[in-house]
């Protein structure tokens, strides 16, 4: 049976995900935040040493939007831990599994903030933009070793990971958008499955799957 880990699994996104692996008789493990610390990298290369998967979905992250002179340092040490370096360590964590058996897959679930931030998110925007760069340089390294490395931009999603964001905000930037409508988690997961199984000479690619330009 196939191997999924999901890394911010028990989130919004996350769950979504679950949900459309399972129903493809996938092996899921949903990785949440009691679950595992990604950022303690010996505990992850133990976890997928026991544990090698097929595909590695990096969808854990956080949201600390603020003012950049208000910023401190911790703000950003936290922002940039949890949205890239959790996100790098997994990658490394999972990769010599995947050289082992000469295939494996790996995204990244990065943000449209990466290339049009809104005010107050320096931090994130910063952080998933350096997982575009992540992206490319694993899928260039890994690829002669049949690795597929790829980042999913999913668009604003109504998830608890947005529900601080207030109503008037949210149909400023569903007006952005030129159908006039969010994605949704469901629809992202499906794409997710659809780029591992359909796609297999897909690499080093940013996918967007909104309507905003």
């Amino acid at each position: 049976m196939k191997r999924v880990i999901i890394t911010g699994g028990t989130g919004g996104l996350g769950s979504a995900i679950a949900k459309c692996f399972k129903s493809e008789n996938w092996e899921v493990i949903a990785l949440g935040r009691q679950d595992l610390d990604l950022l303690d990298e010996t505990a992850l290369a133990a976890y997928f040493e026991k544990n090698p998967c097929d595909l590695l979905i990096c969808a854990a992250g956080i949201i600390r939007d603020e003012p950049i002179k208000r910023m401190t340092e911790d703000h950003w040490d936290k922002v940039f831990s949890v949205n890239f370096r959790a996100a790098t360590n997994c990658a490394i964590a999972a990769l010599p599994g995947m050289v082992k058996r000469g295939i494996g897959h790996i995204i990244f679930i990065s943000s449209y903030a990466a290339e049009r931030p809104t005010v107050g998110q320096a931090a994130y925007a910063t952080a998933k933009a350096s997982l575009t760069g992540l992206t490319k340089d694993l899928a260039e390294c890994y690829g002669s070793k049949g690795i597929r490395v790829n980042a999913i931009s999913p668009g604003f999603l109504e998830t608890p990971m947005t529900d601080a964001v207030l109503p008037r905000r949210k149909e400023i930037v569903r007006d952005l958008h030129f159908l006039g409508q969010f994605n949704t988690a469901e629809i992202a997961a499906k794409f997710i499955g659809f780029l591992h199984e359909h796609l297999p000479f897909t690499s080093g690619q940013v996918f967007h799957l909104d309507s905003r330009p």
